[in-house]
């Protein structure tokens, strides 16, 4: 599927052939993100994101760049997550090589000018006042901070308006420089490409950056011991629920599973979720469940938007869901969560960014690439004694967490309902 080359400064090139496509998307993959930031750097990862794309020694402002890419069809745009900082482009096949440039360009030569540093400060200030204003968003970042109270995981990515503020040149340089480096950096390209030419062009141009010292992350620390509650009180039409439960991580061996649960529990409109507390009691528009995965940790979410009259139904319906889940699960249930899994993973690698965030993450993440046949034997091996078993190993009431967003002032009465 794919071919791998690392650099004699440790820098790691990966690259998919797809000759049926006729586009290429090269995808670099940075271990940047609030993992590896202290409480006073929170946010430096997503504010240094956003200043690679300010300008460089060869395209000296915003506009210049998004041109290069913009001007013959293509997209460019970065990311930062938890653990990781990307930024990717996708063109035609014909303008790999300008897309290969402007990235690299981007990831080794951004000025950081301090006028750049000043005016984005105020664009990520309304960035954060956007995401305050936005219950749904609002509430996903009270969950983390449940899940992992004062810890970066349970950081919101773009830190706080406080940290923003505080943040210096000097700092973005120093973490900048502490973190990317070439060992810390994966580049991904898949498409209609001929790989050589790309080893070729990046040996080339990366080949001289020099590695440093790596640093590590912080670790997780999971010490839960008993069911976790945070209301912030917003006058709202509705209510904003997310319920989470600590999950598995990247390297568990039973990480395929919770994924499975959490199809059969709430992703898709024939989930169990979905079907019981939309269809059924009518108690919400939209309500699902996913996984995230992490290198020590991980969780399973439930998010819902309800009626502020009616939280405590919903909530007492999630819950028994939950109980019901851990008594039992069909082999049809399993069966039909299994396929659903398979097609989602491969029909998204008909995508040439996909197949290069594939790759990429796999790589930056796990150190390891599992290709799809591999992920696919994972999750057909599993059972519905797997699913049990994690079900009443995580599903408990002590490993609850409660948040929500919406006019609802009283805690304790919601707080009595988290009994598995």
């Amino acid at each position: 599927m794919h071919e791998k080359i690392t650099l004699d400064n440790g820098l790691r090139l990966l690259t998919s052939k797809m000759p049926h496509t006729r586009s290429v998307s090269i995808v670099l993959f940075i271990a940047s993100g609030p993992r590896y930031e202290t409480a006073t750097e929170a946010g430096i990862s997503h504010f240094i994101e956003h200043l690679c794309f300010k300008g460089t020694e060869k395209r000296r402002n915003s506009q210049e760049i998004s041109e290069a890419i913009e001007s013959v069809g293509g997209i460019i745009n970065g990311g930062t997550d938890k653990a990781l900082t990307t930024f990717w482009c996708r063109v035609t096949s014909e303008h790999y090589r300008l897309a290969v440039d402007v990235l690299i360009i981007l990831l080794r030569h951004s000025r950081f000018d301090a006028a750049d540093i000043d005016r984005e400060r105020q664009i990520i200030i309304e960035e954060i006042n956007m995401s305050l204003d936005s219950p749904r968003q609002r509430v996903a970042t009270l969950i983390d901070e449940l899940m992992w109270p004062g810890q970066p995981l349970g950081r919101d990515i773009a830190g706080s308006k406080e940290t923003v503020e505080a943040l210096t040149r000097e700092q973005m340089l120093g973490f900048f420089s502490k973190h990317y480096l070439p060992p810390t950096t994966v580049i991904a390209v898949a498409g209609d490409i001929e790989q050589k030419q790309i080893h070729d062009a990046v040996s080339q141009t990366l080949g001289e950056w020099k590695p440093d010292k790596v640093n590590t992350g912080f670790p997780n620390q999971d010490n839960q011991k008993a069911a976790r509650v945070n209301i912030e009180f917003r006058e709202t039409e509705q209510a904003n629920i997310c319920l989470g439960i600590p999950g598995l991580s990247f390297f568990h061996p039973d990480r395929y599973a919770i994924d499975l649960l959490s199809i059969i529990l709430g992703e898709g409109m024939s989930s169990r979720l979905f079907v019981e507390i939309r269809e059924h009691q009518g108690l919400a528009y939209d309500i699902h469940s996913y996984t995230d995965h992490f290198a020590d940790s991980g969780s399973l979410i439930i998010h819902a938007g309800v009626d502020s009259e009616r939280v405590d139904s919903a909530l007492r319906a999630i819950i028994n869901q939950l109980s019901e889940l851990k008594e039992h699960i069909s082999k049809a249930e399993l069966k039909k969560a299994k396929e659903i899994a398979k097609g989602r993973l491969l029909l998204s690698l008909e995508s040439s960014r996909n197949v290069a965030a594939w790759l990429g993450a796999q790589e930056l993440l796990i150190n390891r690439i599992l290709t799809p046949d591999e992920v696919i034997s994972l999750v057909e091996a599993v059972t519905t004694e797997d699913l049990k078993r994690i079900a009443q190993q995580l599903l408990t009431s002590e490993k609850l967490n409660l948040a929500i967003v919406g006019p609802i002032e009283q805690e304790e009465p919601l707080a009595k309902l988290l009994k598995l």
